[in-house]
């Protein structure tokens, strides 16, 4: 994979593209004062609430919440990954996109990966095309020829080097294949087809490419042909098992630079081209499953490849949809990698999401039950799927007796890490009173971290002054250029009070980084605990200008030194009461006296 976007170049990048341009090309924004409004694109709404300012860089939504920069805007309106979000806006600006370490992307190579995965993918259509057996197989399943063009299904046939006759035409194309995972190697390093006698199922990226294959065994295992075994024991290409003809039921490609399983979801790009907005996604375990289901008209099934549901999984179903259905076997397998997807979702569980599980009965799949059932009977059973919280709550306490003291202590020391990974709002606060009610044991634990929280700073015996130092940073994400107006050291940065210490992030990443946007600045804290805040206070309104802001910025850091100051008196002359004051303390508190006195005079 290519390296890190370095940070500077997300800076010149934003700074160059004008995010009312980015957004417009996709809705229709009109003036309003100093920035532009429109009806938000993420949620369905009457009066428009969506608001682009040109100034900050930076889109916020008032009615839903949805914020960021350009970048943000294509992940969420284009739903791309960050780094093809950057490309995007890269190619826009005529800008070659570099990687840390002087790495570039490697764009031209992965072009030609691309066109030979799209040349493995009409390959196998042909083959499909030309064989009576696994069209017949299709069939069986219930797919018409519609579904199997827009799964763009096929058939690898039964040769050891049919795609490598068919496409490997030159040692460089033979490489780049053997690259994106289309060949195995042999004892001496030969190489021959990976996939042999299966339909093929083609996975695709979010802009429709195909990026690697899962394919499953048609026959049973037989004896090949002579010249089968003559290619295969002259060459040592495969192992016994595989001159047998045996292989697992379903198999996937590699991890190659184009495919990681645990980023990737079967179906999504077919799902994305047939709902403009999507009211919610489906997760189900299998190819078949996904496909029997859009057949069926449930067009909003995607899998996962043959692995358990991560957290970038979540993060990219939740990008797409505020409802997400999980749909595993009833057994005990199948509660074990439900309970794996809660722990994935869990983080990612923001106030209007929705996570909901569907256990089917045993000898059921989704493919079978809803030929069984039909559409009706599925979307039933989708309507009385069980909520993230009663799974949660239900499996933590199956073993336990809530009716002793014991009994309910342990439902808490269970629940209260896993709730402990819900971000602030509503929904985490309601879930720890529900696990208040089940246990009796006070839950709720201190909030997660805001623009008012700081990094190892130590409660202050003060009231707190929330206000100030949340007003500095305000002005500082709104108009980071202020950040210049200041010169280091910052006395305050030893201020115990909350928020302080990002206060002082803020202002030593503004000077380092001088070109910094309000939406370069909040793309920074994308992955950390503050971003919500952060993007909260950059979409209020500062009334005044540019020079009222420097005013303001400026009198909240004199005011900010003060304080700290005061702090230091505080701490000396209770150390004194003790009689621990050296003769430098002494000089030290002197000082400050006489400079606060000089100052009130």
């Amino acid at each position: 994979m290519p390296g890190r976007i370095p940070d500077q170049f997300i800076d010149d990048l934003l700074a160059r593209i004008d995010i009312v341009d980015v957004i417009q090309e996709r809705v229709q924004l009109k003036k309003a004062g100093r920035d532009w409004t429109a009806r938000c694109p993420f949620h369905d709404e009457r009066s428009p609430s969506f608001t682009v300012s040109p100034n900050k860089q930076f889109y916020h939504c008032f009615g839903c919440g949805a914020h960021g920069s350009a970048i943000g805007f294509l992940m969420n309106y284009d739903r791309l990954e960050f780094p093809d979000a950057v490309e995007e806006l890269a190619n826009r600006a005529g800008l070659k996109v570099p990687y840390e370490g002087g790495q570039a992307a490697p764009r031209e190579d992965s072009s030609e990966l691309y066109e030979l995965l799209d040349a493995a993918t009409g390959y196998y259509r042909r083959q499909l095309a030309a064989s009576t057996t696994a069209l017949d197989y299709f069939q069986r399943r219930g797919l018409d020829e519609a579904i199997i063009a827009r799964f763009r299904l096929g058939y690898a046939p039964d040769a050891w080097d049919g795609l490598k006759n068919a496409l490997g035409t030159s040692a460089q194309r033979i490489a780049l294949l053997d690259k994106v995972g289309m060949f195995s190697s042999g004892e001496r390093g030969s190489k021959y087809d990976r996939f042999r006698d299966r339909v093929m199922f083609p996975i695709l990226d979010r802009r429709g490419r195909t990026i690697a294959f899962g394919g499953r065994i048609l026959t049973p295992p037989k004896a090949k042909s002579s010249a089968d075994d003559s290619i295969a024991a002259s060459t040592q290409e495969a192992s016994a098992d595989e001159r047998k003809g045996e292989g697992p039921k379903y198999l996937n490609s590699p991890e190659t630079p184009l495919f990681h399983k645990g980023r990737e979801l079967f179906g999504l790009w077919q799902v994305r081209e047939t709902h403009a907005k999507l009211p919610r996604l489906i997760v189900v375990e299998g190819y078949m499953d996904v496909i029997s289901l859009h057949q069926a008209g449930v067009t909003q099934a995607v899998a996962t490849l043959g692995t358990a549901t991560t957290r970038d999984h979540a993060e990219i179903l939740f990008r797409q949809c505020s409802d997400v259905f999980f749909c595993f076997d009833g057994d005990r397998a199948g509660r074990q990698a439900a309970w794996r997807a809660l722990e994935s979702v869990l983080p990612r569980m923001r106030d209007g999401r929705q996570a909901l599980f569907l256990f089917l009965p045993d000898g059921e799949d989704p493919d079978s039950l809803v030929r069984k059932e039909g559409l009706a009977g599925f979307e039933q059973r989708l309507k009385d799927a069980t909520p993230l919280s009663e799974f949660l709550f239900g499996d933590l306490a199956k073993d336990v007796n809530l009716a002793t003291l014991d009994g309910k202590a342990r439902l808490a020391e269970r629940a209260r890490p896993l709730l402990a990974q819900i971000p602030d709002g509503a929904f985490r606060d309601l879930m720890f009173e529900e696990l208040e009610r089940r246990s009796g044991a006070k839950a709720l634990p201190a909030k997660a971290a805001s623009v008012d929280a700081g990094k190892g700073e130590r409660a202050s015996m003060r009231p707190p002054q929330r206000s100030l130092v949340r007003a500095a940073i305000t002005l500082l994400v709104q108009q980071p250029g202020l950040a210049s107006v200041i010169e280091p050291p910052w006395h305050f940065a030893s201020l115990r009070q909350r928020g302080v210490a990002l206060l002082v992030e803020l202002i030593e990443l503004s000077r380092a980084r001088p070109e910094i946007t309000t939406g370069a600045l909040l793309e920074h804290f994308a992955d950390r605990s503050e971003i919500d805040a952060l993007q909260s206070v950059a979409a209020s309104q500062f009334p005044g200008g540019v020079e009222e802001a420097r005013s303001e910025f400026i009198d909240a850091v004199r005011q900010l030194e003060r304080q700290t100051r005061q702090q230091r008196i505080d701490d000396l002359q209770a150390q004194f009461g003790e009689g621990g004051l050296n003769e430098n303390d002494k000089d030290e508190l002197r000082g400050l006296l006489a400079a606060r006195n000089q100052e009130r005079r």
